[in-house]
C-alpha cells in the first residue's frame, strides 16, 4: 500500500505541476472538469442513482462549471435552474412519486459538493496558477502526514463512527502537514505571503482537510461502500483523493481574501 502510494505520487505530482504553471486556463478548466464529472460519476453511483437522474446531474455539473470559467457572474442562476431541471426531470419522466425527494436531493447534493466546491479553484487560479499549486501541496502534505503520523503514533480514535482509522495524532498531523506544505511552496513560489499567514492558512487547510475526508467518509458509510470506486490503485476513487480539497479549497481561499491576500 505504501509503494502504490508513493508509485501514483511521483506519476502525478510532475506533470499536474508542469501542466498547471505552463499551460493555458483553457486546459485547467478541462482538468477541473474532467476530475469533476468522473468524482461526480462516483458519488451518484454510491447512492445508485438512477441513470435518468445521475446522468441530468453530471450533465448540469458540467453545464455549472463551464458557467463559471465563462460567466461566474451567472453561477448563482446556473444553479438555480439546473434543480429546477433536475426536478422538472423526474416529476415529468418518471411518474411514480416513491423515493422521489431521496433521487433529487441526492442530485442536488452532488452538485452542491463536487462542482460547487470545486469551482472556488478558478477564482485561485485566475489570481495566479501558483495558488491551486499553494492549495495542492497543502492537501497533499496534510493528508500524507496524517495517514503517516496516524499509522505510527495513533491510538485515540479521533471519530470512530465515521472512520474508525482516523486518530486524533492523525488529525495533529493533518494540520502541521497543511502548515509544512504552505511553508515549503510559498517559499518558491509566493514569497510575499508572510509567515505568519502561512502558518495560519495552513492550519485552516488541515483542519478543513480532515472535515472534507470525513464528510465523505459519513457519505461512504451511508452508501454501504468503502472507496468511491477502485480507479487509482492504492488510493481509491476519484473523489477519495478529491474528498479533502473540495471543503479545502473554498476555506483556502476566504481565509486568503480575508487577510488580503486575494480579491
Amino acid at each position: 500500500m505504501h509503494l502504490k502510494r508513493l508509485v501514483v505520487a511521483l506519476l502525478i505530482v510532475p506533470p499536474f505541476y508542469l501542466a498547471i504553471m505552463y499551460l493555458p486556463a483553457e486546459f485547467f478548466f478541462f482538468l477541473l472538469s474532467f476530475f469533476s464529472t468522473l468524482a461526480l460519476f462516483e458519488f451518484y453511483t454510491m447512492f445508485r442513482l438512477d441513470n435518468m437522474m445521475k446522468y441530468s446531474g453530471i450533465i448540469a455539473g458540467a453545464a455549472l462549471l463551464a458557467v463559471f470559467f465563462l460567466a461566474p457572474w451567472l453561477f448563482s442562476h446556473a444553479l438555480l435552474l439546473s434543480v429546477l431541471t433536475i426536478m422538472s426531470l423526474r416529476l415529468f419522466l418518471k411518474k411514480d412519486p416513491a423515493s422521489s425527494l431521496s433521487a433529487v436531493s441526492t442530485a442536488v447534493i452532488g452538485l452542491l459538493y463536487i462542482p460547487g466546491l470545486l469551482s472556488f479553484q478558478m477564482n485561485l487560479y485566475k489570481a495566479a496558477p501558483a495558488w491551486i499549486i499553494l492549495l495542492y501541496a497543502s492537501v497533499w502534505a496534510s493528508d500524507s502526514m496524517a495517514y503517516y503520523i496516524g499509522k505510527g503514533f495513533g491510538k485515540r480514535k479521533l471519530y470512530e463512527a465515521i472512520s474508525p482509522n482516523k486518530t486524533v495524532a492523525g488529525a495533529f498531523g493533518s494540520v502541521g502537514g497543511g502548515m509544512l506544505g504552505i511553508i515549503l511552496v510559498k517559499t518558491a513560489l509566493l514569497p510575499h505571503i508572510s509567515l505568519a499567514h502561512a502558518v495560519l492558512i495552513g492550519a485552516v487547510v488541515g483542519v478543513t482537510t480532515i472535515v472534507g475526508d470525513l464528510v465523505e467518509s459519513m457519505f461512504k458509510r451511508d452508501a454501504g461502500v468503502k472507496d468511491s470506486s477502485g480507479i487509482i490503485p492504492g488510493h481509491g476513487g476519484v473523489l477519495d483523493k478529491l474528498d479533502g480539497v473540495t471543503f479545502a479549497g473554498p476555506a483556502f481561499y476566504w481565509v486568503c481574501v480575508a487577510l488580503g491576500l486575494l480579491r
